[in-house]
C-alpha cells in the first residue's frame, strides 16, 4: 500500500471514530454538530468537491450550527476539498484555530508494556464503559456536564467500538485515562490524559502501551493518534513509543471566539 494511500484510510478511520448521532451531509460536506468538547465532532469536513459554490454551502451550513449554538469551524486537511480550500477561507477573513499533527506507528516492534513501563506502585489499570469513561475523563479537563454527557453519547453509539481504560492511585482516585478505537489493521488513541498531580510518573507511557499492546491482540498493525502542535509533553511521549508525524489539520472559523 502506498504511504498516500495509508494516510487517507487513516484520515477516514479518524473520522469513522470520531462520529457523532448529530451530523449530516451538504454537497460533499460532512456537517457535524454535537455539543461535545472534541472540534471533530463539530465541524464541517470537506470530504468531496459538491455542486454548489463555497458561499451557497456557507450559507446553507451557517443556521445548522447557529440552531446548535457552536461556532462555524471548518476541519482543513490535506485531503479536503477543493483544492485552495484553505487559502480561501483565509481570505474570507477566516481565522486558524488548533494546529494539530496526525502522528502514525507500526506496531510490529512494539515492546510489551509490562516489560519496559510497567505502572508505578499503587496504581492500578481498569476497563471502563462509555459513560462512565466520559465523565472521568471530563472530570480530569474540569469540562462541563454537557460536554460529558454528549461525549458518553459519542462513545456509546460510535460505528467503531471503543476500549477507554482508567488508571488509579492506591485511594481509588483516577489519575489518568485513555482509549483505542481499532478499525481493520488500524488502531486510534484517543483522550490520552493524565491529571497535573500525577505527570512524571510514567503513567502514560504506560498506559499507552498497555493500550496499544492490547490493541495488536485484536489485529492492529498501525496507530494513529492526533495531537495538538504545541503539546511538547505528550509528542515526546509519543515519540518515544516510535510514533512520528504523518500530516498536520486545522480548523478555519469566522467566529474569534470559537477556541
Amino acid at each position: 500500500m502506498s504511504t498516500q494511500a495509508l494516510l487517507s484510510r487513516v484520515e477516514d478511520a479518524g473520522l469513522n471514530a470520531s462520529a457523532p448521532p448529530q451530523q449530516r451531509w451538504l454537497d460533499g460536506w460532512l456537517v457535524r454538530f454535537s455539543p461535545g468538547k472534541a472540534k471533530r465532532a463539530r465541524c464541517v469536513n470537506a470530504v468531496a468537491p459538491g455542486r454548489l459554490s463555497l458561499e451557497e454551502k456557507l450559507r446553507l451550513v451557517e443556521p445548522v450550527f447557529r440552531d446548535a449554538g457552536l461556532p462555524l469551524v471548518v476541519r482543513i486537511t490535506p485531503f479536503s476539498h477543493p483544492e485552495g480550500l484553505d487559502k480561501t477561507l483565509e481570505a474570507m477573513g477566516m481565522a486558524v484555530l488548533d494546529d494539530t499533527r496526525v502522528m502514525l506507528a507500526r506496531l510490529s516492534d512494539l515492546p510489551r508494556a509490562e516489560a519496559v513501563a510497567p505502572l508505578p506502585v499503587g496504581y492500578t489499570l481498569e476497563r471502563t464503559d462509555a459513560v462512565t469513561y466520559a465523565q472521568a475523563i471530563g472530570g480530569l479537563r474540569g469540562s462541563p456536564m454537557a460536554q460529558r454527557v454528549a461525549h458518553a453519547e459519542r462513545l456509546s453509539l460510535s460505528p467503531v467500538p471503543y476500549q477507554g481504560w482508567l488508571v488509579k492511585s492506591g485511594d481509588g482516585e483516577v489519575v489518568a485515562c485513555g482509549q483505542f478505537a481499532v478499525e481493520a489493521d488500524l488502531v486510534g488513541l484517543y483522550d490520552v490524559f493524565t491529571a497535573p498531580t500525577a505527570r512524571g510518573h510514567g503513567l502514560a507511557t504506560a498506559l499507552c502501551l498497555h493500550l496499544l499492546n492490547a490493541s495488536v491482540r485484536e489485529g492492529a498493525t498501525t496507530a494513529y493518534l492526533q495531537v495538538d502542535s504545541t503539546n511538547t509533553a505528550a509528542r515526546t511521549v509519543y515519540q518515544r513509543l516510535g510514533f512520528a508525524d504523518a500530516y498536520a489539520y486545522h480548523y478555519r472559523t469566522p467566529d474569534p471566539q470559537a477556541a
